[in-house]
């Protein structure tokens, strides 16, 4: 009978290892999960200010001049006044859904 609960007490000793290692490991995936988010966020943050910087870029070609940032509000009321006036910027850019550009 000792050697039969001796026997028991090793499997339950066995079993407690096999858990604090899956716990350890689950730990590390978490932690490996938490870093790919991480950078994904970083290369997309990445992505969206190269982005902006492309458009500024884009508009100051196409005024021949730098942008000032007392340029930027009237900029925005340009466009917002576009997009009031029968959606003008999202027909150019094709971003309206119910516009046909061809």
């Amino acid at each position: 009978m000792a050697k039969s609960t001796r026997s028991l007490e090793e499997r339950i000793q066995e079993k407690n290892l096999r858990a604090q290692k899956l716990i350890e490991q689950a730990k590390k995936a978490e932690a490996q999960a938490k870093q790919l988010a991480k950078r994904q966020q970083a290369e997309e943050r990445k992505k969206r200010t190269h982005r902006l910087i492309e458009v500024g870029a884009a508009v100051e070609s196409v005024l021949d001049v730098p942008i000032e940032e007392e340029d930027i509000p009237r900029l925005i009321a340009f466009l917002k006044k576009q997009e009031a006036n029968g959606k003008f910027f999202s027909k150019a850019m094709q971003k309206n859904p119910d516009t046909d550009m061809d």
